[in-house]
Protein backbone atom coordinates (compact mmCIF):
# COMPACT_ATOMS: atom_id res chain seq x y z
CA UNK A 1 0.00 0.00 0.00
CA UNK A 2 1.08 3.43 -0.85
CA UNK A 3 1.36 5.69 1.60
CA UNK A 4 -1.22 8.71 1.75
CA UNK A 5 1.65 11.24 2.25
CA UNK A 6 4.09 10.09 -0.91
CA UNK A 7 0.10 9.81 -2.86
CA UNK A 8 -1.05 13.29 -1.95
CA UNK A 9 0.94 15.08 -4.95
CA UNK A 10 0.43 13.07 -7.48
CA UNK A 11 -2.98 11.87 -7.42
CA UNK A 12 -4.64 14.60 -9.22
CA UNK A 13 -2.41 13.70 -12.35
CA UNK A 14 -3.63 10.16 -11.74
CA UNK A 15 -6.87 10.95 -11.83
CA UNK A 16 -6.93 13.41 -14.60
CA UNK A 17 -4.91 10.74 -16.52
CA UNK A 18 -7.71 7.98 -15.88
CA UNK A 19 -10.19 10.58 -16.65
CA UNK A 20 -8.47 11.21 -20.26
CA UNK A 21 -8.68 7.87 -21.18
CA UNK A 22 -12.51 8.12 -21.52
CA UNK A 23 -15.24 9.87 -19.38
CA UNK A 24 -15.48 8.09 -16.31
CA UNK A 25 -17.13 8.50 -12.82
CA UNK A 26 -16.12 8.84 -9.00
CA UNK A 27 -16.41 5.00 -8.11
CA UNK A 28 -15.12 3.93 -11.41
CA UNK A 29 -11.60 6.12 -11.24
CA UNK A 30 -11.37 4.20 -7.16
CA UNK A 31 -11.90 1.17 -8.86
CA UNK A 32 -9.34 1.62 -11.62
CA UNK A 33 -6.60 3.39 -9.29
CA UNK A 34 -7.07 0.23 -7.16
CA UNK A 35 -6.39 -2.08 -9.94
CA UNK A 36 -3.41 -0.15 -11.17
CA UNK A 37 -1.66 -0.73 -7.70
CA UNK A 38 -2.71 2.05 -5.63
CA UNK A 39 -4.81 0.39 -3.28
CA UNK A 40 -8.63 1.54 -2.43
CA UNK A 41 -8.02 5.12 -2.36
CA UNK A 42 -11.49 6.53 -0.34
CA UNK A 43 -13.92 8.00 -2.14
CA UNK A 44 -13.49 11.28 0.68
CA UNK A 45 -10.36 11.31 -1.04
CA UNK A 46 -11.31 11.14 -4.52
CA UNK A 47 -14.69 13.34 -4.54
CA UNK A 48 -12.60 16.24 -2.79
CA UNK A 49 -9.89 16.13 -5.82
CA UNK A 50 -12.96 16.05 -8.30
CA UNK A 51 -14.44 18.83 -7.31
CA UNK A 52 -10.80 20.76 -7.49
CA UNK A 53 -10.27 19.94 -10.53
CA UNK A 54 -13.85 20.45 -12.20
CA UNK A 55 -13.62 23.90 -10.03
CA UNK A 56 -10.16 25.07 -11.89
CA UNK A 57 -11.92 23.68 -15.31
CA UNK A 58 -9.68 20.71 -15.31
CA UNK A 59 -12.24 18.03 -16.17
CA UNK A 60 -16.28 19.05 -17.03
CA UNK A 61 -19.13 16.83 -15.30
CA UNK A 62 -22.37 15.76 -16.64
CA UNK A 63 -25.06 13.70 -15.21
CA UNK A 64 -26.16 10.67 -17.05
CA UNK A 65 -28.32 7.91 -16.46
CA UNK A 66 -27.26 4.67 -14.96
CA UNK A 67 -28.38 1.28 -15.60
CA UNK A 68 -28.49 0.35 -11.94
CA UNK A 69 -29.88 3.25 -9.88
CA UNK A 70 -29.70 6.85 -9.35
CA UNK A 71 -28.08 9.50 -12.16
CA UNK A 72 -24.30 9.04 -12.12
CA UNK A 73 -21.88 12.40 -12.70
CA UNK A 74 -19.52 11.32 -14.90
CA UNK A 75 -16.04 13.36 -15.74
CA UNK A 76 -14.36 14.43 -19.07
CA UNK A 77 -11.37 15.96 -19.20
CA UNK A 78 -11.09 19.66 -20.82
CA UNK A 79 -8.27 20.97 -23.23
CA UNK A 80 -6.60 22.75 -19.92
CA UNK A 81 -6.96 19.25 -17.82
CA UNK A 82 -5.28 17.64 -20.99
CA UNK A 83 -2.48 20.30 -20.60
CA UNK A 84 -2.15 19.83 -17.09
CA UNK A 85 -1.80 16.00 -17.80
CA UNK A 86 1.21 16.66 -20.25
CA UNK A 87 2.44 18.89 -17.36
CA UNK A 88 2.13 16.27 -15.08
CA UNK A 89 3.59 13.52 -17.00
CA UNK A 90 6.70 15.50 -17.87
CA UNK A 91 7.17 16.62 -14.27
CA UNK A 92 6.87 13.15 -12.86
CA UNK A 93 8.61 11.08 -15.61
CA UNK A 94 11.73 13.72 -14.46
CA UNK A 95 11.28 13.34 -10.26
CA UNK A 96 11.41 9.60 -11.36
CA UNK A 97 14.85 9.88 -13.01
CA UNK A 98 16.05 12.10 -10.20
CA UNK A 99 14.56 9.91 -7.71
CA UNK A 100 15.72 6.46 -9.39
CA UNK A 101 19.13 8.09 -10.00
CA UNK A 102 19.73 8.82 -6.54
CA UNK A 103 18.61 5.36 -5.04
CA UNK A 104 21.00 3.49 -7.39
CA UNK A 105 23.43 5.82 -6.43
CA UNK A 106 22.60 4.21 -2.71
CA UNK A 107 22.67 0.98 -3.91
CA UNK A 108 26.22 1.97 -5.09
CA UNK A 109 25.23 2.87 -8.63
CA UNK A 110 26.78 5.51 -10.49
CA UNK A 111 25.49 8.97 -11.36
CA UNK A 112 25.61 8.73 -15.41
CA UNK A 113 23.03 11.06 -16.43
CA UNK A 114 23.89 14.48 -15.58
CA UNK A 115 26.71 16.95 -14.95
CA UNK A 116 25.22 19.21 -12.26
CA UNK A 117 26.36 16.95 -9.69
CA UNK A 118 28.75 18.22 -7.66
CA UNK A 119 32.84 16.53 -8.76
CA UNK A 120 32.86 14.68 -6.06
CA UNK A 121 30.29 12.82 -6.69
CA UNK A 122 30.22 12.16 -9.74
CA UNK A 123 31.34 9.08 -11.00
Amino acid sequence: MIPSQMLKGTLEGCILAIISKEETYGYEISQQLSAYGFGKVAEGTIYPLLLRLEKNALICATYRQSEVGPKRKYYALTEAGAEELRTFMQNYAELTRAVSQLLRDLEGGTIHETTDAPPAERK
